[in-house]
C-alpha cells in the first residue's frame, strides 16, 4: 500500500482500487481551484498504475462535497472565473478519460459542483441520509456547469426541477432518478463500494477500458453513428489477446487469465 499526500487530496493506492479523498472536512470539501487541480493530478497518476482497476472518490469528514469554494469567488476578475470553470470542466472530463471506472462514494451532502462530481463519475454509491442539490439559483449563480452531467444522468425534467428550485433530493430519490447506482446504510458503504471494485477487477482491464471509452464516445451520437463506431470497436476488441483468452476460457469452462493485452 502506498499513500501520497497533497495539501487537500489524499491518494491511497491499495490495488485493485486507488482511493482519492477530498480532504477539506472543515470546508465540507469545497472545490477550490487548487483542490480541483490536485484532483486532476491524482486521477491521472492513479490511472497509470496497471494494478489499479478502479478509482474510488470520496470525501473526508461529514460531507462528500459542498461544491465550489465561494470564499475565493468574491470580487475576482473574469480571467479567474474563466480559469476556475475551465479547470472544473477538465476535472469532469478527466473522470471520463481515465480508463478505470471512477466510483463516487457519497455521504452527507453533494451539492452544486459536488453534485456535478457525483453525476460525472461512472458509478456512484450513496449512504442513506445523503442529500443532493444544485442550489446555485438561490444565490444568484445558476449551476450551469453542474447541469451538463446532471441532465445526462437523470434527464431533462428532473434536472430542471433540481436546477430551477434548488431543492435537495434524498438518496432514495437519487437512486430512482439514476444519479446513483446504490443506496446502503452508512456502515455498509465501504462494503458496497468494495463489491463494485471486485466485480470490475474480475474482468480484463483492457476490455473495461475499451468499454468505458466507447460508452462515452457513443452515448450522445445518433443511433447509426453509434453503431458505426461500436462495430469497429468490437472488431478491434475481438482481435485482442484478452478477448481471445476470455472466449476460449468460456468454451473450455475455466477461469480466464488476463494479460491486459
Amino acid at each position: 500500500m502506498a499513500t501520497a499526500t497533497r495539501a487537500d487530496v489524499l491518494v491511497d493506492a491499495a490495488p485493485p482500487a486507488a482511493r482519492v479523498t477530498l480532504n477539506r472536512p472543515e470546508k465540507r470539501n469545497a472545490l477550490s481551484l487548487a483542490i480541483m487541480q490536485e484532483l486532476i493530478a491524482a486521477l491521472e497518476e492513479a490511472s497509470t498504475s496497471p494494478n489499479v482497476r478502479a478509482i474510488v472518490l470520496d470525501g473526508a469528514g461529514p460531507a462528500f462535497s459542498a461544491g465550489h469554494d465561494l470564499s475565493e469567488m468574491i470580487g475576482r476578475e473574469a480571467a479567474f472565473y474563466e480559469r476556475l470553470f475551465a479547470v472544473c470542466t477538465e476535472l469532469m472530463e478527466t473522470i471520463h478519460r481515465v480508463p478505470q471506472p471512477v466510483i463516487a462514494k457519497v455521504h452527507g451532502i453533494a451539492t452544486a459542483a459536488g453534485c456535478q462530481l457525483v453525476a460525472a463519475c461512472d458509478l456512484a454509491v450513496a449512504a442513506d441520509g445523503t442529500r443532493f442539490a444544485t442550489p446555485g439559483v438561490k444565490i444568484g449563480l445558476f449551476c450551469s456547469t453542474p447541469m451538463v452531467p446532471l441532465s445526462r444522468a437523470i434527464g431533462r425534467k428532473r434536472a430542471l426541477e433540481m436546477l430551477l428550485t434548488g431543492a435537495p433530493i434524498d438518496a432514495s430519490t437519487a437512486r430512482e432518478w439514476g444519479l446513483v447506482n446504490r443506496v446502503v446504510p452508512a456502515d455498509e458503504l465501504d462494503g458496497a463500494v468494495a463489491d463494485l471494485v471486485a466485480a470490475i477487477a474480475a474482468s480484463s482491464p483492457l476490455t473495461v477500458g475499451i468499454g468505458k471509452e466507447t460508452f462515452y464516445a457513443q452515448i450522445d451520437s445518433e443511433e447509426s453513428d453509434a453503431y458505426e463506431l461500436t462495430r469497429a470497436v468490437m472488431t478491434r476488441n475481438s482481435l485482442a489477446g484478452d478477448a481471445q483468452e476470455g472466449m476460449s476460457a468460456f468454451l473450455e469452462k475455466r477461469a480466464p487469465r488476463w494479460t491486459g493485452k
